[in-house]
């Protein structure tokens, strides 16, 4: 392995300095604007932490810059100003410890790059930090939080703190939060499965823990985290996310963000899985070159070189914790999920992974975004699935029994000549029928996926027990390409198939579809029903896309068969 204590990677620094010095020239022109109103005190922290890293940073456009040293002294006074009078910020939440840990961490990283600073602004910006800091310790010492990955963003401010401010007070809360167990599964998956909290908060989080206060197993942690992302990678540089808990259940997350965390330990692990990762990152633009620059200047074995980048080969793996599956060859991906806490649950919360979509697939720029199975069945909403399970033979299994109630009249001795009886909740709603002492009879339906994946294509087949009810296959197109093979459906803005076949091209990819054993089902096809837990407050969990419906038949099977094809490779056959 290359020393990257006496080696430089010089165009990876230049690459960082020069963009970090443009953000930083787009901070210096708006500093102003940022004191004259509203502003979140992260967002001012971050402002400050750029200009520090530029002014000190000796290749950096902005190094010695008296101007920039008095905007970040302006700003760390505004800052200053922000905290409330326990010593805490107010931002989404009043006296908040975890947002104010947050602000902290980044507080005191800059306050390290000033360690020394002969520069009279940049000394004074230094003394405005450390009078916050100070204050915040307190609070934070003996402040509490709200969700798992605020843990790890506490005890790192506190462990950083401590690398300032010596108190052994502040390590033992540290140790008492660590005590709890990291709540990271064997497969590499932190218990919130999200892309966005394991990239901004517990990646980094505990990485400044294992570092600050020699916690090596922190490290292992991470790392194993990271295998995890580079496995749920989609060709197009953005990370699985279908089964997080959190917020990005919904939305995506570039893979851009982790390049300093794949970059510290390629290098510390010599890690040519993880160099691999570097260089595809590498390929876009810096999504944080502040931060990157910061860690640079904290770390200097982070200038070093990589080791031999070593490139991800086909993937074919299943992350039982999250019940999440994931193939990969090439351009070729799919994912399918199946680990909804829905059924364990029975309710959509904050926090709770609740996305219906469980089949993903993409085959270079031809992106299906989404697959879910909708039905009309007393507003429970979309089928979500209790489990995922493989066959032997690498099928992907997917199953949930649904049901409902029908309730008799209350016995005798249960009846109120007033009619006042409780409110109750019945699991679906809740109403004043005093559910839990009425006779009730039971309507279930269970609904069967299989799903096998081989060869650049997805095989589908659903069949639901009974199937008597109105259901219709959702598939999601990411906008941007043509359909053909469809005609406009009932339900405005979708699509349906004419015949047993369509396709989706974007480019030169295209998916094409297969469907066979749909019998005719119930009249009429449903729109895409996101359950009573949403409409009842007038809310959806529909995405956008180019939508195609598919109705399931009443009896038998429904197989939908998706390829991935390029238009070349079809030319070229042609010819």
């Amino acid at each position: 392995m290359r020393d990257s204590r006496t080696e430089t990677d010089s165009r990876f620094v230049a690459l960082v300095t020069e963009a970090a010095d443009a953000h930083a020239k787009q901070v210096l022109d708006g500093a102003a604007s940022v004191t004259a109103g509203p502003v979140h005190h992260r967002k001012v922290m971050w402002d400050v932490g750029a200009l520090v890293a530029c002014c000190v940073n000796p290749g950096s456009a902005l190094h010695g810059s008296e101007r920039a040293a008095a905007a970040a002294l302006g700003l760390a006074e505004y800052l200053e100003s922000m905290q409330g009078p326990e010593g805490l910020f107010d931002g989404e939440n009043l006296a908040s410890p975890p947002d104010t840990a947050f602000t902290i961490n980044d507080l005191c990283d800059a306050y390290a790059l000033l360690n020394g600073t002969a520069d009279p602004l940049l000394g004074k910006v230094a003394a405005a930090l450390e009078r916050i800091a100070v204050a915040a310790a307190q609070p934070l010492l003996h402040g509490g939080v709200h969700t798992p990955n605020h843990r790890w963003e506490l005890c790192a401010a506190l462990a950083r703190l401590h690398r300032h401010w010596p108190d052994e007070r502040l390590v033992a809360r540290v140790d008492q939060w660590l005590a709890e167990g990291v709540d990271i599964a064997a497969d590499g998956m932190y218990s919130e499965r999200s892309a966005i909290y394991a990239l901004y908060v517990s990646n980094p989080s505990l990485t400044a823990i294992g570092l600050e206060l020699d916690r090596p197993k922190l490290l292992d942690a991470v790392c194993r985290n990271l295998e995890a992302i580079m496995g749920t990678t989609l060709p197009d540089g953005t990370v699985e996310t279908v089964h997080s808990r959190r917020q990005d259940q919904r939305g995506t997350i570039d893979l851009t963000g982790f390049l300093m965390q794949f970059r510290r330990f390629a290098i510390a692990r010599d890690r040519g899985d993880f160099a691999g990762a570097v260089a595809e990152i590498l390929e876009s633009p810096l999504a944080d070159p502040a931060r990157a620059l910061t860690e640079i200047l904290l770390d200097p074995a982070l200038a070093g070189p990589v080791p031999q980048s070593v490139p991800s080969g086909p993937i074919r793996a299943l992350f039982p914790s999250s019940s999440l599956a994931v193939v990969r060859d090439g351009v070729f991906y799919a994912s399918v999920y199946g680990g909804s806490d829905y059924a364990e649950q029975g309710r959509i919360r904050s926090g709770l992974a609740s996305n219906p979509t469980f089949l993903r697939m993409a085959g270079g720029a031809a992106v299906l975004d989404a697959v879910r199975l909708s039905r009309d069945f007393f507003g429970l909403g979309p089928f979500r699935s209790d489990g995922l399970r493989a066959d032997d033979d690498g099928t992907l299994l997917l199953r949930e029994t649904v049901s409902a109630s029908y309730y008799g009249p209350l016995p005798d001795s249960s009846l109120r000549s007033d009619g006042d009886y409780e409110l109750a909740d019945e699991g679906r709603f809740s109403a004043a029928m005093d559910f839990a002492r009425r006779p009730s009879t039971e309507v279930e339906m269970t609904t069967r996926l299989r799903v096998r994946i081989a060869d650049g294509a997805v095989e589908l087949t659903c069949e639901a027990d009974p199937a008597r009810v109105r259901q219709t296959l959702e598939l999601t197109f990411k906008a941007g390409g043509d359909l053909t093979g469809v005609r406009e459906a009932s339900v405005t803005g979708c699509q349906e198939p004419e015949g047993n076949a369509f396709a989706y091209r974007c480019g030169e990819d295209i998916i094409e579809a297969t469907v066979n054993g749909a019998a005719p089902g119930p009249a009429g096809t449903p729109a895409y029903h996101p359950g009573e837990d949403y409409t009842h407050l007038s809310g959806t969990d529909a995405i956008d896309g180019a939508k195609v419906h598919i109705p399931l038949g009443s009896h038998g099977p429904t197989t939908v068969l998706l390829k991935h094809r390029t238009a070349s490779r079809t030319a070229d056959s042609e010819e």
